[in-house]
């Protein structure tokens, strides 16, 4: 600038017009050019949008592929289907039921209106050679027809094998041609962090895929199942995604997907899945049986906080208590024919270690009659084992502080006909202590309880399994004097 100067006022002579004017442009050219480096050392140029790219380059002629789930899904997502179910239910009209109305309009006593249902939902193929395929129990509960969509676009008709309703699982069965097949992952080495992927049919939509994480392990106490030992995820799970795969990153089964938590009724990114290990034990012992024979073990448990183990010797270095201490052994039951006593502590059943009341839980949710299992338990400091071999609940008659700490006071035994030709009529409460929480929220000697928690209790092994579906508090549903009641406690 300052030399540009000294070229215009050179000597003083006065500036021909023309070069005067030439001077200016090439003053302002020179001006932008500086400007514009400046702006470009402090400020890149902008990128402009390009498609995503596919590879990183390792060289001019090498490239690296991107990390997809893209190859894993290609094998998987044929052992997945669509399962729809149709049913036939009776509409309920309370005018149509009131007698009164009945007679006025001259209504027809046998006039039934009916309407067919259709629900949709997820299931995995865990046997190609047999068609076997595992959902959720409340997917095809109470279902006429069961259809599956296979991958390929074949529909197929689908057999129920069994159910079982305590821990919401179910087994069908379809012509075996041309199926695949999923691969088993050992739930046990799952940890919280691990990526996970879930597959199904939400909203319809089918094979949808999601991913998350294994955000929490051994969740239990949620009032979905009797038996509760899920995996919880961040994965979506939607409607339509129950009874479908929840998958590692080698495509391997790591649970079966059943449940959201939804307080707004949409997902927030905590659903739960059945652990692979215990669908697997259900399901063999469901193609076995064609029914869940499940045993009783007969030691109630309570956890373990820092005082209790460290007064039981059972705490690890870190801190953290391990085990369940048995506070309770019924009569005649499997954990007392192997000797465990009141005051034992259970760390290990089988292979599997047990730190908290939901391991314990889930390995007795997969202990079927006849089944033989090594107990470790440490008794007055001393580790021991015993053999633990699953016997039936053939009980008449118990304490009701064996089955839930809201029954205790309450006697309870299998309530049969005069002529023991209608079993399963329910458990009658022979004696109800009146200082017992159970009197005091309204239950009475005498009460037939026919439900608890939402399921029909036939005998004590129903009421006991029952029992287990809430944490919180004890619904029954009693027969007295001819009529129906409910008594909550808690």
């Amino acid at each position: 600038m300052l030399f540009v100067a000294r070229f215009i006022t050179n000597a003083g002579a006065p500036m021909p017009r023309l070069r005067f004017i030439f001077l200016l442009v090439s003053l302002n050219f020179l001006v932008s050019m500086a400007l514009a480096q400046s702006v470009q050392a402090e400020r890149p140029l902008a990128v402009q949008p390009t498609a995503f790219p596919t590879a990183v380059p390792l060289s001019e002629t090498e490239y690296q592929p991107l990390p997809s789930l893209a190859d894993m899904l290609v094998r998987v997502n044929p052992a997945v289907v669509n399962i729809a179910t149709h049913s036939v239910v009776r509409e309920s009209n309370r005018l149509l039921e009131d007698p009164f109305f009945r007679r006025f309009f001259n209504v027809p006593e046998g006039r039934q209106r009916y309407r067919r249902t259709q629900s949709a939902g997820s299931g995995v193929v865990i046997d190609a050679q047999s068609g076997y395929i595992v959902t959720n129990a409340h997917v095809v509960k109470n279902a006429d027809e069961i259809s599956i969509g296979v991958s390929d676009g074949r529909t197929l008709e689908a057999t129920l094998i069994g159910i079982d309703p305590e821990v919401d699982l179910a087994l069908l069965q379809v012509p075996a041609e041309d199926l695949v097949a999923i691969e088993y992952a050992n739930s046990a080495r799952l940890r919280v962090g691990d990526f996970v992927v879930a597959i199904g049919n939400p909203f319809g939509l089918n094979q949808t895929v999601t991913s998350g994480i294994v955000s929490a392990l051994g969740r239990s106490g949620l009032g979905i199942e009797g038996f509760e030992d899920f995996i919880q995820t961040d994965a979506s799970i939607n409607p339509g995604n129950s009874g479908g795969a929840l998958v590692d990153l080698h495509g391997r089964l790591v649970g079966i997907n059943t449940a959201i938590f939804a307080p707004s009724g949409g997902n927030i990114g905590i659903g739960f899945a059945i652990p692979a290990n215990m669908v697997s034990a259900v399901t063999s012992q469901l193609i076995k049986e064609g029914e869940v024979n499940r045993g009783f073990v007969g030691a109630i448990v309570q956890p373990l906080n820092r005082e209790l183990a460290k007064a039981f010797g059972v705490i690890s270095g870190d801190g953290i208590p391990q085990g369940v201490v048995v506070v309770d052994v019924q009569e005649g039951s499997s954990a007392q024919k192997a000797g465990l006593q009141p005051g034992d502590v259970i760390v290990k059943m089988g292979a599997n270690p047990i730190v908290n009341v939901a391991d314990y839980s889930a390995q007795a949710a997969v202990m079927f009659i006849g089944d033989e299992v090594d107990v470790d338990y440490i008794r007055q400091g001393e580790q021991q084992r015993t053999l633990l071999r699953i016997v039936a609940d053939d009980q008449e008659a118990v304490e009701g502080q064996s089955l839930a700490p809201w029954l205790r006071g309450v006697a309870l035994q299998n309530l049969r006909t005069a002529d023991e030709v209608m079993p399963g009529a329910g458990v009658v409460a022979t004696e109800v202590d009146q200082r017992s929480p159970a009197y005091g929220f309204g239950l009475r000697a005498g009460d037939v309880i026919v439900g608890a928690n939402r399921v029909a209790v036939e005998d004590i092994a129903a009421l006991r399994e029952a029992v287990r579906r809430d944490g919180r508090q004890l619904l029954l549903r009693i027969f007295r004097n001819g009529r129906f009641y409910y008594v909550v406690i808690r």
